[in-house]
């Protein structure tokens, strides 16, 4: 299977903010711009794929930005690793103004996309072709992200599996929270 340079799977979807996407503020919804994220890795996956992908998971969706109705939204595609069936497609979402010709960085997204062969079991992908610094730098923080990801699910498991070791009286303490008990 050949390699491909990430470049040939770039994709960006611009899409005009209708008030049907809009909350009572004017401000689109969340999930619409989850749902054109999600498109745009998709496309992006698949075009590196050769196959149909699926999301298996979205990391670190932060709304950096508020996006308003009347605004173009922009959303750009790259594939940034590939492991045997899994992909992760980075997502950079732009809000620009027309009136005022102002642009807005509002999101970054990494989306982790499974290929999908015929028979609907996980396909392999061709590998990623690194021709700058930049994609490397890329490829790396994938890696560490996805070594991350494992460590803190691991804790996690580890926590709900030893809760006699946590002092949660302790750890809730300092909180928002009233502690009321049913004995």
């Amino acid at each position: 299977m050949e390699a491909r340079n990430s470049t040939e799977s770039d994709t960006t979807i611009t899409e005009l903010i209708i008030p049907s996407y809009a909350n009572f503020g004017g401000k689109i919804h969340g999930g619409i711009l989850l749902s054109l994220m999600d498109k745009v890795a998709y496309a992006c996956a698949t075009k590196h794929a050769g196959n149909y992908c699926v999301t298996v998971s979205v990391d670190e969706v932060e709304f950096l930005e508020p996006v308003e109705v009347g605004d173009l939204v922009s959303l750009m595609a790259r594939v940034n690793y590939v492991g045997n069936s899994s992909l992760v497609v980075g997502i950079k979402v732009t809000a620009e103004n027309v009136k005022k010709r102002l642009v807005k960085h509002t999101n970054s997204s990494y989306f982790t996309m499974v290929a999908k062969g015929d028979d609907n079991k996980p396909a392999q992908v061709p590998p990623l072709k690194l021709s700058s610094k930049l994609a490397m730098k890329r490829f790396a923080e994938a890696m560490l992200r996805k070594e991350l990801k494992r460590y803190h699910k691991k804790k996690v498991e580890e926590a709900k599996q030893s809760d006699n070791n946590i002092d949660l009286f302790a750890l809730l303490q300092k909180e928002r929270c009233v502690l009321e008990l049913e004995t």
